[in-house]
C-alpha cells in the first residue's frame, strides 16, 4: 500500500511533487536505470524538450514492460544539463504524469556521460500487487 503525504510540518510542495510516500505490505518494485532522451530507434535529438519527452516516454514504457502504470511511480530524480526552460520542463512532464505527483528531485548538472545528453531521469516504482 502506498500512502502520499505532505506534512503539516513541512512547507508545501513548490510543484507537482509529494514530499513522502510510504510503502507498507506485500509491493513490487520496479528500479530503473537512468533514462535518456534516445528514441527507440537510438535517435538522440539535440533540443532538451525532445530529449526529457523521450525519457519521459521512455520511463512509460519501462512501466508498461513491467505491467504497471504512471501511477506506480513513487520517486523520479531527474538530471538535467544547460538552461532548459521551466514551463516547457514542467508541461512535458504533466502531460505524462497528469495528476499524479510522486516525490521528486530536481538537479542540474555540468555534464552526463556523453556531452549530447541533456537530460536523464532515475525513476522508482511500487506496485500494491
Amino acid at each position: 500500500m502506498k500512502k502520499f503525504r505532505n506534512p503539516e510540518n513541512i512547507h508545501g510542495p513548490v510543484a507537482a511533487y509529494t514530499h513522502q510516500i510510504e510503502v507498507s505490505g506485500q509491493n513490487r518494485w520496479l528500479v530503473m536505470s537512468g533514462q535518456l532522451g534516445k528514441d527507440e530507434n537510438g535517435i538522440l535529438p539535440n533540443d532538451p524538450i525532445e530529449q526529457l519527452e523521450i525519457a519521459m516516454d521512455n520511463i512509460v514504457r519501462n512501466l508498461h514492460a513491467a505491467n504497471m502504470d504512471v501511477t506506480d511511480l513513487v520517486k523520479i530524480v531527474f538530471y538535467m544539463v544547460g538552461n532548459i526552460d521551466n514551463a516547457k520542463r514542467r508541461e512535458a512532464i504533466s502531460k505524462v504524469l497528469k495528476d499524479h505527483n510522486p516525490c521528486m528531485t530536481m538537479l542540474y548538472v555540468v555534464s552526463l556521460a556523453d556531452p549530447s545528453f541533456k537530460v536523464e531521469i532515475d525513476a522508482w516504482a511500487c506496485s500494491d500487487n
